[in-house]
């Protein structure tokens, strides 16, 4: 097993040295050893949490919050995460559809060029989802 000291850990994370002290001093992650020197060594495992702990923050969660998840995810089987995650992201269609069916009627009374001007304004990927809810909700469920 590869470990990371904390230098090592921020490069493949993409967080800073601070933060990784900050959420070890919280208790967000745990590092596996300590050399000789006394640094702490974190596994490649801890990279990964530290990507949950980064999409959860985006989703507006409190540090607090996130321990509490990541505690929960610890305790529970593999196919539980899977279904609590999968359930999160039924939700967040549903919310999601809701949104398009609200705008549908807006968009379809703009000109097309200011509809396509607004589609142009996106990310690529923000744009493709925003396609494959309009095909989703005009042709029901691909399964």
């Amino acid at each position: 097993m590869t470990l990371y000291r904390i230098g090592e850990l921020a490069k493949v994370a993409g967080v800073s040295e601070r933060t990784i002290d900050y959420y070890t001093k919280l208790g967000l992650i745990v590092p596996e050893s300590r050399t000789e020197k006394n640094y702490r060594l974190y596994s490649y495992e801890t990279s990964a949490r530290l990507v949950r702990i980064n999409l959860l923050k985006q989703e507006k969660y409190t540090l607090e919050e996130i321990k509490e998840k990541l505690d929960k995810w610890n305790m529970g089987t593999e196919e539980e995460q899977v279904s609590d995650k999968l359930t999160h992201l039924e939700l967040h269609m549903l919310q999601l559809e809701k949104e398009v069916r609200e705008l549908s009627p807006i968009i379809e009374q703009m000109k097309p060029g200011q509809a396509r001007r607004m589609l142009t304004q996106l990310l690529p990927q923000g744009a493709a989802v925003i396609e494959a809810l309009k095909l989703l909700l005009n042709h029901g469920p691909l399964m």
